[in-house]
């Protein structure tokens, strides 16, 4: 496989869906990162563990629908010029 500008879009996507599939309460809490994790108050910097939760969360809820438009170009994508 030749390291192509397709090969890197297509492993951005499955790093977003991977991403996008754990779950907070089976996969997430057993690490110790589960939903009752706080942010932090007001004023206060949130640790790296908290912002990659945040980012985990954002991309989980506003990823959904392009996820599947993109998915399902790839995959026609795939199955016309293989």
């Amino acid at each position: 496989m030749a390291f192509t500008l397709y090969a890197l879009i297509q492993t951005a996507i499955l790093c977003t869906n991977a991403i996008a599939v754990l779950h907070e309460e089976r996969f997430l809490s057993k690490i110790g990162c589960g939903v009752s994790q706080g942010v932090g108050g007001f004023g206060d910097d949130p640790g790296v563990k908290a912002q990659i939760l945040n980012l985990i969360r954002s991309v989980r809820t506003v990823m959904r629908v392009p996820l599947i438009l993109v998915n399902s170009a790839c995959i026609i994508l795939l199955l016309l010029f293989g």
